[in-house]
């Protein structure tokens, strides 16, 4: 796997849910694993069978949280090009089309949560903005079509 960029709130929130699945949930599902298995034939237990799939995805998620942590690189501000957009910015934009504002915080693909802001800057609308200036127009294929914006602020979180 690649270097895992994060804000230092993303490092937090994968390390939070890291601890909740390693601890309580796990120890949840364990035990409704051993609950389903006391009852008795396994070959038609549907409750064994679903407890044992929901720990399946327990134990994928954890691996997959802790293969990311292994790799997370907080992103530093310092390095960040002067007067260019790149992962770890606010942007502020407005659709040339609809004249509407939009604001996006661009994060790694690990932070992305579009219903709160946080586009990943490999989803079309980031990588359309990686690299761009403030006041500049870019156009940006996204699946309902090019959309054509003006980028009206950037700042670092």
């Amino acid at each position: 796997m690649t270097d895992v960029y994060l804000t230092p709130e993303g490092l937090e929130k994968l390390q939070d849910e890291l601890k909740e699945l390693m601890g309580p949930k796990r120890r949840a599902v364990i035990l409704a694993v051993q609950t389903a298995r006391e009852h008795g034939d396994l070959s038609e237990n549907a409750e064994y069978d679903a407890a044992k799939e929901e720990q399946g995805k327990l134990e994928m998620r954890i691996h997959q949280l802790q293969d990311q942590l292994s790799h997370a690189k907080i992103i530093d501000k310092s390095k960040i090009p002067e007067g260019k957009i790149s992962i770890g910015q606010r942007v502020r934009l407005q659709d040339l089309a609809t004249q509407a504002e939009l604001e996006y915080l661009l994060v790694s693909p690990a932070e992305s949560d579009f219903e709160n802001g946080k586009i990943s800057n490999t989803s079309p609308i980031g990588r359309g903005l990686v690299g761009q200036k403030v006041g500049g127009t870019v156009e940006i294929r996204i699946p309902a079509g090019v959309r054509r914006y003006r980028i009206l602020s950037s700042e670092m979180i």
